[in-house]
Formats: C-alpha cells, structure tokens, sequence
C-alpha cells in the first residue's frame, strides 16, 4: 500500500514540528506549511490524502483555505485544529467537508485516532461524502454558545446531518437551547431558501392545535369563518420546528404520522390530501419512550421522529461554558445601544459557576439581563444576582436590617416590572408578541412573567391603545 502523506499547516512552528514528528513515525510522509495561501498551493501540486490546518492561518483563514483545498482536490480529506470551537467555526468547517476538528491545546492521542479514521474512510471509499454549500446566515448558528466536549459532540451532529432531509428529535430539559439547535439545522441545511415555521404543542388547547397545524376548511368548526393555511402548509419547501412535541393528543400524534409517511396532510372539516414537502425537527423535555410504556405517546411514531437523536446537555453538565456565555450575554442585553458591554466580577462569575442552573442557559441569560438593568452597565457583582445573599444574610459587613432591605428592593423591582409589563400590554392593544418586543424579551419570557403576576387577561379591551 502507497505511503499515505500529509501537509500540516500551522502558523506556529513547533506545532508543525511536533506533529511532523509523531506522524513521521507513524509511517507518513509529512510535508508543511506556514500560511493558508501555502496550503493551497502544496494542495493543487501534490494533493496529499490530507491536511491538518489550524483554522487561524495568515494571509487567508483555514476556513477559506478549507474550500479552496476541496474545490481543488475533494479527495483530500481535512480535519480542522481551533482553541476557539465556536459553533460557527465548527459547523462551517464539517459543512464545507472537513472530516473532524480537533481543539487545542490538543491530545497526540486525538491526533493519531483521528488521522487513522480518516484514511479508514478513505480505503473504504475513495471519497468521502462531504456537505458543501456556505452557510446563508451565521447569526443564527452564533447564538449557540460553548466549548466544552457535550457542545462540541452537538455541532458535530448539526455539521454532519443539516443538509440531509432526515428528521430530527431534539431532547433536553427546558432552557438547554432546542429551539436554536432547530434555527440552525434549517439555516446551515438546502431548504435555508424556504421558511422555517415553529409551532408549540403546548401553547394551544387540543382542539385548536389540530387546525392550527393541518389548517382548517370554512364552516369546519364553530369560529371557522374563512379557509386558512395550517403550519405545515407554510412551511412547504422549507422545515416545521414542532416544540414540546410530548403535548401533542394521540389523535394528533395519528395525523402527524401520516405526514412523515405520506408527505400529505389533510385539512380540518376536509378529506382532500394535500402534498407537502417539508422537514420536521422536533423538540421535547420528556421522556418520549416512557409515555410509549404508559401508552401516552405512539410508538411508531417515536420511531419515526427519532431518526436524528440530539441531545442537548443541561447547564450544569458543561460549567465551562458558563465564562463565554456570560460574556455573549452581557453585549447581547448591555444597558443602552451605544453602551459598552457591562464587565463582571470575578466573585459574581464564581457564583455563577457554583448554581445549578435548573432553568438552564435561560435561566443564565435572564440572570444576567437583571444583573446589567441593576448595575446600569458597570461591573456586576454578586449583589446583582438572583440570588447574590451571603449565606449568613451579610455582605461586606452589612448590619442586620439587610435581609428585610433586600426584600423590599425585590418587591420594588418586581412592582416596577409588572408595571413595564402592562404598559406594554395596553400599548400593544393585548398583542402580546409585540409586547415582547416593545420589551426587548423573548415571548416565552413575556408568557411566564404574565402568569407571575396574574395578567391573564389584561388589558381589558376598553384599556387597550391601538
């Protein structure tokens, strides 16, 4: 068998010579290069069976260098060296046929495994399928935040299965961030041109979910005026984003099976099927095959949706992502437009570290959202977290009287939210996505403060400002 050569790019010197020497001694030719414009060049001269290239190169950057390298010679395999692992980079780079990627500081372990992998891949096809195509829009896959292994394990899987048409279940507890997970999927996938239309299960009553979803004919039920597209009708030639999936009726559960089998759907009040070509991502916090034990859920179904499994890990499994996403946090909600981001102190991200995080990455944004309004974007300390108290109910020598200060403080923050909250309610005439944006809050945020402070049905009509 002809001895297999590598090219490896880095801009710092003694990283090509320690891994010239370890692969030299693996039995490979090893050749170099110092910048991504020499990669490309050794590439469309000898086209060696793969390069290992840091993503920061001069001149040009390993991700341009990554395409160029494939549109040269997609035969040559490619696998990607970072110490930054945003989701960004590594999702582009497995989008734009990098096999792997690998951070630094790396393990000559992780090195040598994935090198023999590669050329595995390679013997037992001589190309290795690749998913190419730029990505249409990085704001949405640079909302995905983290470094740590779990995360890293996710963008691989979002990298490797977004330009398919697979259909994907997306599992994790509340706040984990499934919903981004969906965004990106459809962003980075060949239906990016077409919508993407999201649907709660949970955020309608059964009776309206069914039409809501398929659609209705007129006359169909009581309130049905008019014939109205449902959610899978607009989302055709694009992808559905179906949440809380476990909140949907067995009945539903019949008509949604249908769909993935058939790609038709039939209208509410109608028996005519109608064709659509759609890709389903779904998202749920339960335990999908425990609701098929208790016949909750239909199996068959599970089956069906769990074609791409994602699991997104809890917060408090991947603490080392906590510093980046404070610190996306804190330019995402600084105190004005022209504000710079507010800076933290190493005491108040300590206790960050230590919480749980039951609420997950939510939770976190929502802290840190208070800590900025509170700190008017100067530094935030502990006493601008939820929960910054002193275990013993002091700080930095504080008297007695603190504690019942503290509670009056919240009370007053809460009084001075809920009254936010209800102007923008009556300013929105009860419209409450525009109240959420006139807030600058995410809806489900609005949704949950609404049933915090008991504004169901606020405002009353005759209060409403249109």
């Amino acid at each position: 068998m002809a001895q297999k050569s590598i090219l490896v790019a880095d801009a710092d010197a003694s990283i090509r010579s320690l891994l010239k020497q370890l692969l030299q001694e693996e039995g490979y030719a090893v050749g170099e290069a110092a910048t991504g414009v020499e990669v490309v060049d050794k590439v469309k001269e000898n086209a060696p069976d793969l390069v290992i290239m840091d993503v920061r190169m001069p001149e040009i950057d390993g991700i341009e260098a990554l395409s160029r390298v494939k549109a040269a010679s997609p035969r040559t395999g490619v696998l990607i060296m970072t110490a930054f692992g945003s989701s960004n980079a590594a999702i582009r780079a497995m989008d734009l046929g990098a096999f792997d990627y690998v951070t630094k500081p790396f393990d000559l372990d992780k090195i040598s495994y994935s090198v023999r992998n590669v050329f595995e891949r390679q013997d037992l096809a001589r190309e290795v399928g690749t998913l190419r195509g730029e990505i249409s829009s990085l704001v949405q896959t640079e909302r995905i935040v983290g470094n740590s292994p779990a995360m890293q394990e996710v963008y691989r899987i979002i990298g490797k299965v977004a330009k398919s048409g697979a259909t994907v279940l997306i599992t994790g507890e509340s706040g984990t961030g499934k919903e981004l997970v969906a965004e990106s999927l459809h962003y980075n996938s060949g239906r990016r041109a077409g919508p993407l239309v999201k649907a709660s299960c949970a955020a309608l009553p059964e009776t309206l979910l069914e039409a809501e979803l398929f659609g209705h004919e007129k006359g169909s039920f009581t309130g049905a005026l008019a014939q109205r597209r449902g959610r899978f009708e607009s989302a055709d030639k694009g992808t559905i984003f179906l949440d809380e999936i476990a909140e949907m009726s067995l009945q539903t559960q019949t008509k949604l099976l249908r769909v993935l089998q058939d790609h038709e759907i039939e209208r509410v009040g109608s028996s005519i099927p109608i064709k659509v070509d759609i890709r389903i991502v779904c998202a749920t916090n339960k335990e999908l095959q425990k609701m098929v034990e208790q016949s909750r859920f239909r199996d068959d179904l599970l089956y069906r949706l769990n074609v791409i499994h994602i699991k997104m890990p809890a917060l408090r499994e991947r603490k080392e992502d906590i510093p980046a996403l404070v610190e996306h946090f804190l330019a995402k909600h600084r105190y004005s437009a022209t504000a710079q981001p507010a800076a933290i102190s190493e005491e108040a991200l300590r206790r960050l570290m230590e919480y749980d995080w039951p609420g997950n990455v939510r939770e976190l944004e929502n802290a840190v959202e208070r800590a900025v309004t509170l700190a008017r974007g100067e530094v935030i300390t502990s006493r601008e977290l939820p929960f910054g108290d002193h275990e013993d109910g002091h700080e930095d020598g504080e008297g007695d009287d603190m504690p019942a200060a503290r509670s009056l403080f919240k009370k007053s923050v809460a009084q001075f939210e809920k009254d936010l909250i209800m102007k923008a309610l009556r300013d929105a005439a009860g419209n409450r996505s525009k109240a959420a944006e006139m807030l600058g809050i995410y809806r489900r945020l609005l949704y949950a403060k609404i049933r915090e402070y008991g504004l169901e049905g606020y405002p009353p009509k005759a209060q409403a400002v249109r």
